[in-house]
């Protein structure tokens, strides 16, 4: 069993398209599941949400989505702009994803093998799962949970670790990253029968970065320049 997980796309549809094309060169896949913050931030909200809807991807509920169905970020006009973009069809939408997603390995027990898809841990869609945390405080966000392995996102920062018997897979972003390597990224995670064990792996693609100033540049998003050196920065960092 293969299963692909993509994370915070935040309304970068150029780069969604590029792992798209990946996806489609690597497959098949038995699952993809889109681990949240779809659409905020970047030119093209309504067309990522086409683009899963179409390709009938399951996906979870990021804080920046729930953020978009309440009207809330105290009136940030990338959320009014990305609410304008969807529309109540596409706020609804939102509004109806789950916050988790649980897949069954083949010959595999429930809730003990699972690979559970979540946007920033099993619990809330805001604490990270920081990669900086010793063992002991990642322990403390995830107890109790169930599942061999747990793939989220959140904080756009890629990296695959073991704590304890869980292994914990950021699958980083597909729109904007934020670990100083400005490539889209996504996960694999793999069910080996013989080990009864998910493997991972992160996959990193050239960034279509010229293409998408271009499509902020055409757009009516608020400060497409502003956004555009943040995004290129590809870090929290000033």
């Amino acid at each position: 069993m293969r299963v692909a997980v993509l994370s915070d796309i935040h309304g970068f549809d150029l780069a969604f398209e590029r792992v798209l094309a990946d996806i489609d060169a690597t497959g098949p896949y038995d699952a993809v599941v889109v681990a949240g913050d779809l659409c905020e931030a970047g030119p093209r909200p309504d067309r990522v949400i086409a683009l899963i809807r179409q390709r009938g991807y399951a996906a979870v509920q990021g804080n920046t989505d729930y953020d978009i169905v309440h009207g809330r970020a105290d009136g940030d006009p990338q959320i009014a702009y990305a609410r304008e973009m969807i529309g109540e069809a596409g706020i609804a939408w939102l509004d109806a994803l789950p916050i988790e997603i649980r897949i069954t390995p083949p010959g595999g027990t429930s809730p003990d093998d699972d690979l559970l898809i979540v946007h920033a841990n099993p619990h809330d869609q805001l604490q990270a799962l920081d990669p900086g945390m010793s063992d002991r405080e990642l322990r403390t966000i995830l107890d109790p949970v169930s599942a061999q392995a747990i793939a989220f996102g959140h904080i756009h920062i890629a990296y695959i670790r073991q704590v304890d018997d869980i292994l914990l897979v950021d699958v980083s972003a597909v729109g904007n990253p934020k670990d100083g390597d400005l490539r889209c990224k996504y996960g694999v995670l793999t069910w080996d029968d013989d080990a009864k064990r998910w493997m991972a792996e992160l996959r990193k693609l050239p960034y279509p970065l010229e293409e998408t100033r271009a499509e902020m540049e055409a757009s009516d998003m608020p400060n497409p320049e502003k956004a555009f050196k943040k995004l290129k920065r590809a870090t929290y960092k000033n």
